[in-house]
């Protein structure tokens, strides 16, 4: 499968602290990779520092075959690896949802019309067309959430990169999201906390354990009712609920 994204050794520190301590991932096409860690393990910090949105210390990152180590590199990655934020919030500021899903595309160079045609097939894909003329900040959380994914859909990436992508759903918009994630074509990489969604999307698993990526897998154990448990190879026996 054709290499999308390669981190190697990658090294991004807070003050005395390394976030990041030599990480490496690669990703291939068609691979939906969970990236899983304790609140404060730096996997939004692995994915800001991917796109390009924090500067690494040390280590090398190559999208789509090209070095990055400009700001004009990371641009043109951008262009084709669609980043969701963790707090929808910080990534619609248009005044109306249609404004903020054709934002990306006009970013590309598209003209007003077309980008605007592209926004309104996305919502309509999404099934959120009657959303398209409403007041972005008067949306509930999940329909912002779904509205921001429209947004980095409209741009036709060939990655996706999402930061707790079910943050504020509620059940009917966690459904939809799952349904409409399960069919897409993109290589992804998904970081959440939540379990039963990681294991419902992905192809693999990876584990940020002390500033590095260690190779895991979800393993379901029958109870009186099922856990998933993560075992994290080369960190030990220990099960994490």
């Amino acid at each position: 499968m054709t290499l999308l994204l390669s981190l190697q050794d990658i090294v991004v520190s807070r003050g005395e602290r390394r976030v990041l301590d030599g990480a490496s991932l690669e990703l291939r096409a068609g691979e939906r990779l969970a990236l899983v860690g304790p609140n404060g393990a730096g996997k939004t910090t692995l994915l800001r520092t991917l796109i390009g949105l924090e500067a690494a210390a040390a280590g090398e990152i190559v999208a789509f075959g090209r070095p990055c180590r400009s700001e004009k590199d990371f641009r043109a990655m951008r262009a084709r690896a669609g980043y969701l934020f963790q707090d929808a919030d910080d990534q619609l500021f248009c005044p109306t949802v249609i404004d903020d899903v054709a934002f990306g595309p006009l970013n590309l160079g598209l003209s007003p019309d077309i980008a605007r045609a592209r926004a309104a097939a996305v919502l309509d894909q999404l099934e959120l067309g009657a959303l398209a003329s409403r007041v972005t900040h008067r949306l509930s959380g999940g329909e912002k959430r779904l509205v921001a994914l429209a947004g980095v859909l409209a741009m036709e990436p060939d990655v996706l990169l999402l930061d707790e992508p079910t943050n504020a759903l509620d059940e009917t918009h966690y459904r939809r999201l799952v349904e409409i994630l399960s069919g897409l074509p993109q290589a992804m990489i998904i970081v959440s906390h939540d379990r039963w969604f990681l294991h419902r999307l992905s192809s693999r698993v990876a584990a940020l354990k002390d500033g590095r990526l260690l190779p895991a897998v979800f393993h379901g154990h029958p109870h009186t009712h099922d856990h998933l448990h993560l075992h994290i190879e080369g960190a030990g026996d220990h099960h994490r609920h």
